[in-house]
């Protein structure tokens, strides 16, 4: 007989069905919640307490104690009962209604007063949204931290340049760090950008028209129009959307999924750069003392991190599909053919924008430089880097080249400003939450 300790385990990971390895293996505990069903229910009940306060304050004949019952029992979800309703009913919202109810039943006939599915459903999923940018913004900040260390650091380290992946002219370390390191900061801007474009849906009944709710308040438009007001700074935005279907505009989803996939994008850049020079034996990613590379070759540092950040990125990349496609075919007021794959695409691009980070993080706080075999890698190509040299000097009038220029000064004063101008400043929002550290379980 198993003990009590065996069936709590196999209760919490039944080896028996399918988990996402996005959340089995990899994502944080915050962005994991973030998506949870837990969270989403308790938001559901949430937005139905604003909508009922609402309504109270405009004149509907709604209690105080029917709303301290309902805010009494937020979290108090019989996820049981719930699943039961559904399969009867075939309706989640009106599943979650009822089970709401059970537990509030002087609050019950107020419950979802007015509303349609996509009050609850729609406007979570923007909440969700917004709190997932608010996640993976700090996240994005860090790595950007450490890498702009990095490149301080080695700013006038020369290294071979490549041009097709063939020996080109010297650059430094530093300066190679820059091009990541632009690429991220374009990231930070969009994603704020994305973030700080979200409207509340809103109260907007079937099809758009707050019908509903004109007829709840007999015809009074300000009444109506002041309800959206308020029940959308309650949820923390400043603004909802003026116009909607039954659903927010799927373009919104395709914004926001879209500057996810741009973040994949630079990451899958970046690792795939650190992947080559690896390779080379010229930079490296942390390669703990009892890590393995290979089962069978003892020898091999093989860039795990790095290969899984392009894993992953790849697979946010592709998700940006899905939305476009959802948008496009979306019919009329709405059809219901956006609900099944929101479901998965909404979550796993946050999912795997949330690893993608974390692991980078880790790899920008260890990366291993070994300048020797950069220096030698430099001194066999030299004869040939001093071909455009000698051209550049060809084509001065008086031949003559400045011997008092010292390159790598000029390159590292360009990395300082750069790092002045643009990095350091960008980072000041998010200065509290730069020590945050990063260590993979897996």
């Amino acid at each position: 007989i198993p003990s009590q300790v065996d069936r709590g385990w196999r209760k919490k990971y039944n080896m028996n069905k399918y988990r996402s390895p996005l959340v089995s293996r990899y994502t944080s505990e915050e962005m994991s919640y973030n998506f949870s069903d837990k969270k989403k229910f308790i938001t559901w009940r949430k937005l139905w307490i604003f909508l009922a306060k609402a309504e109270k304050a405009l004149g509907l004949p709604i209690t105080d104690a029917q709303i301290a019952e309902m805010e009494s029992h937020a979290e108090d979800i019989d996820f049981a009962m719930a699943a039961e309703e559904e399969r009867k009913l075939r309706h989640d919202v009106m599943a979650h209604v009822h089970t709401f109810a059970h537990c509030c039943p002087t609050a019950a006939p107020i419950i979802h007063l007015g509303a349609t599915s996509c009050y609850v459903g729609d406007n979570t999923d923007l909440i969700a949204l917004r709190d997932g940018f608010n996640i993976l913004l700090p996240k994005l900040a860090r790595v950007i931290d450490r890498l702009a260390n990095f490149l301080e650091e080695y700013a006038d380290l020369p290294t071979l340049g490549f041009t097709h992946f063939q020996p080109a002219q010297l650059t430094t370390v530093g300066k190679r760090a820059c091009l990541w390191l632009q690429d991220l900061v374009m990231d930070v801007r969009n994603l704020e950008r994305a973030r700080d474009n979200l409207r509340f849906r809103g109260v907007k009944g079937t099809t758009g028209t707050q019908a509903s709710f004109l007829q709840l308040f007999q015809g009074d438009h300000d009444k109506v129009e002041e309800l959206d007001k308020m029940v959308t700074e309650m949820a923390g935005f400043k603004k909802a959307y003026l116009v909607t279907g039954q659903t927010y505009s799927r373009k919104v989803d395709i914004d926001c999924m879209s500057t996810l996939a741009d973040l994949g994008a630079s990451v899958y850049k970046i690792c795939t750069d650190i992947h080559l020079l690896a390779n080379l034996k010229e930079i490296e990613e942390p390669f703990e003392k009892e890590q393995i590379g290979s089962s069978a070759m003892p020898y091999k540092r093989n860039p795990m991190r790095a290969e899984r950040c392009c894993s992953l990125a790849r697979h946010l990349i592709t998700l940006i599909a899905d939305p476009l496609q959802t948008a496009s075919v979306q019919w009329l007021e709405r059809t219901l053919d956006d609900s099944a794959n929101r479901r998965t695409f909404l979550p796993e691009s946050f999912l795997a924008a949330d690893i993608i980070l974390s692991t980078l993080q880790n790899i920008t706080e260890g990366l291993v430089v070994y300048p020797k075999v950069i220096e030698t890698r430099i001194h066999n190509d030299l004869p040939f880097m001093a071909t455009e040299n000698i051209i550049m000097v060809m084509n001065k009038s008086k031949y003559i080249i400045d011997t008092k220029m010292d390159y790598w000064q000029i390159i590292q004063a360009a990395v300082k400003t750069f790092l002045a101008e643009e990095i350091r400043p960008l980072l000041e929002p998010y200065k509290a939450n730069m020590d945050v550290k990063v260590e993979l379980v897996l």
